[in-house]
């Protein structure tokens, strides 16, 4: 297997391989926009209509199609498919009837390396997630900046570090003048994200009084310590409403501050500029505005700093010349690799999983200076998984041998 290990570094590490870096942090949302989609997408206010198209069948088909993938092999997914149509048809009619009651989050905490409160819904809530995703998220999409890059296709974040790199460039003149970038979040920000304001906000966009009905059903299956806040981190549709809530940040940065250089990921964003003065401005101005939708800057997370200091963003410390992975980012996966050596002796997971995370998160290294990280990473990979190979490795290699000139007994590849 020394051959196949030795073209699967190359494979790994080779500087054109980000096939699965976006993926990796697009939590596979980008599907959501496929051609077949079969909700609206025009400019106006969508009526009264809108919730018969959510509640369409081939919706429904749609929102399960895009809810088992990756978890075809799960029990509760297998469960579910033994009556599909029925359990489709049941769903569609408690919507129609007005009846439908989500099942209780199941809640988990994990550490990677910050310790996160996981909410988990049942899967026919995720089918409904995706039903209501299927609909309205088109017409939100639209009226986004071009600079906000969670969860959006095309997106990521790989786009948004190649537009923090443009923008320091241009602000520094290829680094012949100051730099300065104000990097900031929103403090507990999916905790504390208001479902008035944001209820609010969608009535601008949606007609249909039984969209919103079941908008709020799914807010309030969250429970917070405060009724009528947070989001639970894990569902589809609190990534949505993410973006959906924030859009009213980015049009007051845009188009009220008029502020050219900003890039948002989620609740993270930067602010580039020459002048350290004008930032304290911006920072201040954004803190107020926030007020109004019921969220605030986070303080010890919202900073100025030189881009030849170093600017944390994205799981990168960002230079003008260069870029690290944080350590936290590197210890993450280390842990992450047993992990799934121990489930994987376990017969927890397969094999093609543990590769695919191990792909996606090369491909995301090499965006930074990482070539002797990824190579001592992937040693420790073929160490800890001797002999094996993945699904997508068999059917790269078929690929190959496929385009491969036979001249007699010489094999040109």
């Amino acid at each position: 297997m020394k051959g196949l290990h030795g073209l699967r570094a190359l494979v790994l590490n080779n500087d054109n391989n980000n096939s699965n870096a976006n993926g990796n942090n697009n939590l596979n949302n980008n599907a959501r926009f496929a051609s077949n989609n079969p909700g609206t997408t025009r400019h106006q206010k969508m009526g009264y209509d809108l919730y018969q198209k959510l509640c369409s069948y081939e919706n429904f088909e749609l929102a399960w199609h895009r809810a088992r993938r990756h978890k075809t092999l799960k029990p509760y997914v297998i469960e579910f498919e033994k009556n599909l149509k029925d359990n489709l048809l049941l769903l569609r009619a408690e919507l129609l009837l007005h009846s439908y009651r989500p099942k209780p989050l199941e809640t988990f905490i994990i550490r990677d390396p910050k310790t996160r409160k996981i909410s988990k819904s049942d899967f026919r809530d995720r089918i409904v997630h995706h039903a209501v995703c299927n609909i309205i998220e088109p017409v939100f999409d639209k009226t986004f900046i071009h600079d906000s890059y969670a969860n959006r296709k095309g997106k990521g974040v790989i786009k948004a570090l190649e537009r923090f790199d443009k923008f320091k460039r241009k602000v520094s003149r290829n680094n012949t003048k100051p730099c300065f970038v104000l990097k900031a979040d929103i403090k507990h920000y999916f905790d504390t994200v208001d479902h008035e304001t944001l209820v609010n906000i969608l009535k601008q966009k949606i007609d249909d009084t039984r969209i919103i009905w079941l908008i709020k059903i799914i807010l309030r299956n969250h429970h917070t310590k405060e009724n009528g806040k947070g989001m639970p981190l894990g569902n589809l549709t609190s990534q949505f409403f993410a973006n959906v809530y924030l859009n009213e940040l980015d049009q007051y940065v845009k188009h009220t501050l008029k502020v050219k250089y900003y890039i948002r990921y989620v609740d993270d964003f930067v602010i580039i500029e020459n002048s350290r003065e004008k930032l304290e401005g911006y920072k201040v101005a954004i803190n107020e505005f926030l007020k109004t939708v019921k969220i605030e800057l986070h303080p010890d997370k919202s900073k100025i700093s030189r881009i030849k200091q170093g600017v944390c963003f994205l799981g990168f410390r960002n230079y003008y010349y260069h870029k690290l992975l944080k350590k936290s980012n590197i210890r993450k996966m280390e842990n992450k690799l047993s992990k799934f050596k121990e489930h994987f002796g376990n017969n927890k997971i397969r094999y093609d999983k543990i590769y695919a995370s191990i792909e996606g998160w090369i491909a995301y290294a090499h965006y930074g200076n990482t070539y002797k990280l990824r190579k001592k990473l992937l040693k420790r990979f073929e160490e800890l998984f001797p002999n094996q190979i993945a699904d997508t490795e068999i059917n790269r290699w078929a690929g190959i041998l496929k385009s491969v000139t036979v001249h007699g007994d010489k094999t040109n590849l």
